[in-house]
């Protein structure tokens, strides 16, 4: 249940009529009282006799009493409180009672206060209701609205209790503005799978995710097929841009445009500038990657999936075992792999993958500052991601996104537990639906490579011999591993490992120690991307392998004694 405290106005009269009213697009259905400060207040919707000025002036009549110099310009207060699409639809009597509780909990009308402010809640949808309320008390008094939204969240949770609603999570004023019921109902009118607002939202970020400067940024939109104004200072500094959807129109068919701040915190024109800004140095205590070697340009989707999986693995360990600035700002550059990611991949893990970066929008942001530099990695992985072109779904495409999506999901989980610890339940549960999605987008990438190796890694006599590797190299966890049904083809990319030149056993616990393996689904399935990764193996297991003249020798340690595992 979602409680929004609304702009103070200045006649009652006028958000009455709107209340009453068919609304901006004729969404207000049958407009209706369901509560008020006194039960014979007139209701204009159900009462024909009522008029929209009869409950305005009874609303005013404390106003009115005062001396014209005591009355207060902006007196009219608005509360809407909204469900959860999910919630079933509660009767007027129900929503009553939540109006009385939340004009209680916010200070407009205390649970016994007679000279409390006047109010009334008007129900036009089954999935909300707006409280108008004006703020002089009987007494004359002004109200005591200290911290009324803090105590409109707290009243909700508990209602939600109460009613058995979905259990929301109290926010922290990073969210982005949420859609209003009218966008959505344009949205439903207009078939749209996502209103204008979450669209434009999407789009701008993807276009973000892979830019380097304004000019590249503004291009990348304008090829989305997006509308954008830029705003200009006489001096022809650039202030700020708005968007819109070429199809999205208002009543006087104009395009219907929203600035940056107002579709994200973060896609404000002065905080996009900042991922542009040039990092500072790299510290002498930062965590390095210990197989990342220098890279040539990337030269296509799998390379790009390839380098963007090392430099998540690496973001990883930020996160992990980094300050917490540097984790922030490896948070919020994983937002921008997932974007890249989810634009650029095959028609088959799309959705997932679209859906994942949708719902980690909210945990890539926390009132911990970012502190950049660190994140240059991942920023840079989202540029190649996003400029080294479409993936296929097959081949080495699929398999190398199969590989990324296994790392994201690990980060993605990291990240939710990084946010629980710093008691971020908002960005926590977005950063769990995320992986959920992750979860299943790795499914079906990696349904083709996986039964590749499944079938290469039956034949016994290969199983007998990379048995005794992974008891030699991890004997806590082996039988483990060997009881799950990924094991075969472990054993294959065990085998693959050695046909390469490696030494298998040296490299299954290269590939163990840096993180732990408790929170993996299977355990079997890790271990395949990082000792493919690791090997420098093709991701695709039909490809052929390469050819190395020595085995594997001993990699670095981390830079940094923090980034070692648990």
């Amino acid at each position: 249940m979602i409680p929004r405290i609304h702009k103070m106005g200045t006649r009652t009269i006028g958000l009455i009529r709107y209340l009453y009213g068919p609304g901006t697009h004729e969404e207000h259905t049958d407009p209706h009282l369901v509560a008020a400060w006194d039960s014979l207040v007139p209701d204009p919707g159900r009462n024909p006799k009522a008029t929209y000025a009869d409950l305005q002036r009874l609303l005013d009549q404390p106003v009115e009493a005062l001396p014209t110099s005591r009355r207060p310009t902006e007196h009219v207060w608005h509360l809407s409180v909204r469900a959860a699409p999910e919630d079933p639809i509660l009767t007027d009597e129900q929503w009553g009672d939540i109006a009385r509780r939340m004009v209680a909990a916010t200070g407009m009308a205390p649970e016994g206060d007679t000279a409390a402010c006047r109010w009334a809640a008007v129900r036009h949808a089954d999935d909300h209701i707006h409280i108008i309320a004006t703020t002089v008390r009987e007494d004359g008094r002004r109200p005591r609205r200290h911290n009324e939204a803090k105590r409109s969240q707290a009243e909700a949770r508990l209602i939600e209790a109460d009613y058995d609603l979905r259990r929301l999570n109290t926010g922290d004023g990073t969210a982005a503005q949420r859609p209003t019921s009218a966008e959505r109902h344009k949205a439903d009118r207009h078939q749209r799978e996502r209103t204008p607002r979450e669209a434009l939202r999407e789009s701008v970020r993807r276009a973000a995710a892979g830019a380097r400067s304004e000019e590249d940024f503004f291009g990348r939109l304008t090829h989305a097929g997006v509308l954008v104004k830029q705003r200009v200072a006489p001096s022809g500094d650039l202030l700020g841009y708005t968007v819109a959807l070429p199809d999205d129109r208002n009543k006087h068919g104009e395009p219907v445009f929203y600035s940056g701040s107002k579709l994200a915190p973060d896609l404000s024109l002065p905080r996009i500038r900042e991922r542009w800004t040039p990092p500072a140095e790299t510290s002498s205590d930062e965590v390095v990657s210990p197989e990342q070697p220098a890279l040539p340009p990337v030269t296509g989707p799998a390379y790009a999936r390839r380098r963007a999986t090392t430099a998540t693995w690496q973001a990883l360990l930020f996160i992990e075992h980094g300050d917490d600035g540097t984790a922030a700002a490896q948070i919020a550059a994983a937002g921008e792999v997932l974007d890249a990611l989810a634009g650029t991949s095959a028609a088959h893990t799309r959705r997932e993958l679209r859906d994942a970066a949708f719902a980690f929008e909210r945990a890539s942001r926390s009132h911990v500052r970012a502190v950049r530099g660190h994140d240059r990695a991942l920023r840079q992985a989202a540029h190649d991601l996003a400029h080294s072109g479409s993936a296929l779904g097959s081949g080495e495409d699929g398999a190398t996104t199969a590989m990324l999506i296994d790392t994201a999901f690990l980060l993605v989980t990291a990240a939710a537990n990084w946010h629980a610890k710093k008691h971020h339940a908002q960005q926590a549960e977005a950063a769990h639906q995320a992986a959920e999605h992750l979860r299943a987008a790795y499914g079906i990438a990696a349904a083709q490579p996986m039964s590749v190796l499944h079938q290469r890694g039956r034949s016994l006599s290969l199983q007998r011999r990379e048995t005794a590797v992974l008891r030699q190299a991890l004997p806590e966890i082996a039988e483990q591993v060997l009881a799950e049904p990924g094991w075969p083809a472990l054993a294959a990319t065990l085998a693959d490992t050695r046909a390469a030149g490696h030494n298998p056993a040296h490299l299954l616990a290269e590939a163990t120690r840096h993180r732990e393996l408790d929170s993996a689904t299977s355990v079997s399935d890790v271990l395949v991307w990082r000792l493919r990764r690791l090997a420098h193996l093709p991701a695709d297991p039909a490809a052929s392998l390469p050819r190395r003249a020595a085995t594997t020798q001993p990699v670095p340690k981390v830079a940094n004694n923090a980034s070692r595992q648990r």
